[in-house]
């Protein structure tokens, strides 16, 4: 066999394996879950925006997090960056936005079941919970159908100093929706990562016709189709400013605990 023939066969044989190997990359990243910051730096209060939505979205069409000095909560569904105003109002968000914490996934359920009528969201979690293989790796979870009560809540926008977050909750505008539709969007961490993330679950919500949403406090089902993704690694994008090296970061679970529930 001649040698320019033999090179020719060498280099495809490498651009296939390249090739392969993007593919499996590709396939990887799809698993990964992509954080922006820690919650404990949130909790201090370090609320200017780190990273844009469109890097964010690079990572995963799902997720949850908040914008730039804290405004408001966001929900990202099927690629697209929401934002539930302290107001209530809901309303798109652009790529060039910045976040101080987000997470994000590409969504693939990996199962699913049905819930019918559920009384509150713990008793949600419990079920949910139930059906779970482990309890020690992160999950996204993503249920959607229709709610006879949901409790949601948000935040304005922060001015400096900041406030630490248990402050800022003090001053939460909630929103009470009843019969209504929409997606429940969020992850289920294991207890192990309460240092960088909240413990259980940690759930926004969105009407179906995008009108309506927030930091989900509490909810009762009337029925919901429940779908549950696997995650099998943890990317973290740590905060690359001086307000964020000056931070003393502990964590104190009892004081998550607070700030989730809105309590």
């Amino acid at each position: 066999m001649k040698r320019p023939k033999i090179l020719r066969l060498i280099l495809i044989a490498f651009l296939l394996a390249a090739g392969v190997a993007v593919v499996a990359q590709q396939a990887k990243d799809r698993e990964a879950l992509y954080q922006v910051s820690i919650l404990s730096g949130l909790m201090k209060g370090d609320y200017d925006g780190k990273i844009a939505l469109r890097e964010i979205g690079r990572h995963g069409d799902f997720g949850i997090g908040t914008f730039d000095r804290l405004d408001g909560e966001a929900v990202e569904l099927d690629g697209v960056f929401y934002q539930v105003s302290a107001s209530g109002v809901v309303k798109r968000m652009g790529g060039n936005v910045k976040s101080p914490f987000a997470m994000a996934k590409f969504f693939d359920a990996d199962m699913k079941f049905l819930a019918g009528e559920v009384s509150d969201y713990r008793t949600l979690q419990q079920f949910i919970d139930s059906r779970l293989p482990t309890k020690n790796i992160p999950y996204a979870v993503k249920i959607e159908g229709k709610f006879s009560y949901v409790k949601t809540r948000s935040v304005p926008a922060q001015e400096r100093p900041y406030p630490v977050l248990a402050e800022v909750v003090k001053n939460q505008s909630v929103f009470e929706f009843k019969d209504i539709e929409g997606t429940l969007v969020g992850f289920r961490m294991p207890d192990y990562m309460q240092d960088v993330n909240v413990a259980g679950y940690h759930m926004h919500f969105l009407s179906r016709d995008k009108t309506k949403g927030g930091h989900l406090l509490e909810c009762a089902v009337k029925s919901a189709e429940v779908r549950v993704d696997t995650i099998d690694s943890f990317v973290m994008a740590l905060p690359q400013s001086t307000d964020f090296n000056r931070l003393g970061i502990s964590p104190d679970a009892g004081e998550v605990r607070k700030v989730e529930s809105g309590k």
